[in-house]
């Protein structure tokens, strides 16, 4: 009977152990591409390959709970396995239905005819064009540019204000051009965003432009335009 148990808890274990292997690449691989250890494409590759591992994990975890479900240490073994393994599994699910639901784009712009221009980024380049446009237009027919009831100026400084309040990084501020770019890192891996936000006068007040690209990659998954509803949604109550 004790030999029995052992292995049930030995089956639990491999679980466990299989999940905080796959929770610890995917800390490792965002750690390495933020120190330049290597490239984002190898840390999403070692990423994949965690949420292969965090899938195994969590069948052995399970079955090792179904199997040892008179043995407490294979049913703390067996939870501790399914709840390190699902969060990764939850954020792989995530990101491959954001892949399928999202168009392949990932330059964003509340305005595509005459997009704000990146003057002071590594590659600045104009809006794509007519192709990127449309799809952007179906997919998120409500970004489109936010008109203030205040003077440019004030606008201005309001946005350049939440900006930072939001841990941007301040690229170019021009006050004069009504121009503010920055960049902004995704929290784990540290992938660079860039943002432009352009502001001009409107009749007795203003309209803000802002526009929102990936530095890498061809597939944003929805971030840039979330971005961009996030940030005009707060810019809009606060000039309100």
């Amino acid at each position: 009977m004790r030999g029995r148990t052992t292995g049930r808890a030995a089956l639990a274990l491999t679980g466990l152990l299989t999940a905080l292997a796959s929770a610890a690449v995917v800390v490792g691989a965002g750690i390495g591409a933020r120190r330049g250890a290597w490239d984002f494409l190898a840390a999403l590759g070692a990423a994949q390959w965690a949420v292969g591992a965090a899938a195994a994990a969590l069948v052995l975890s399970v079955v090792g709970l179904v199997r040892g479900r008179r043995s407490r240490a294979a049913w703390a073994l067996g939870l501790a396995g399914v709840a390190l393994s699902a969060p990764v599994l939850w954020a792989g699910a995530q990101w491959q239905i954001a892949e399928r639901i999202y168009p392949p784009i990932n330059d964003i712009s509340t305005d595509t005819a005459d997009a704000p221009v990146f003057w002071d980024m590594p590659n600045p380049t104009d809006y794509p064009g007519r192709q990127v446009a449309e799809q952007q237009r179906a997919a998120y027919p409500d970004v489109v540019p936010l008109a203030l009831p205040v003077a440019p100026a004030r606008a201005f400084e309001q946005a350049l204000a939440l900006v930072r309040e939001r841990g941007w990084t301040v690229v170019a501020s021009a006050p004069d051009e009504g121009r503010i770019e920055a960049t902004v890192e995704s929290r784990l891996y540290g992938f660079v965003d860039e943002v432009a936000i352009r502001v001009r006068a409107q009749g007795a007040g203003s309209v803000v432009d802002l526009r929102s690209r990936s530095r890498l990659g061809r597939i944003d998954r929805g971030v840039n335009a979330r971005r961009i509803r996030d940030f005009l949604a707060a810019l809009k109550e606060r000039a309100a």
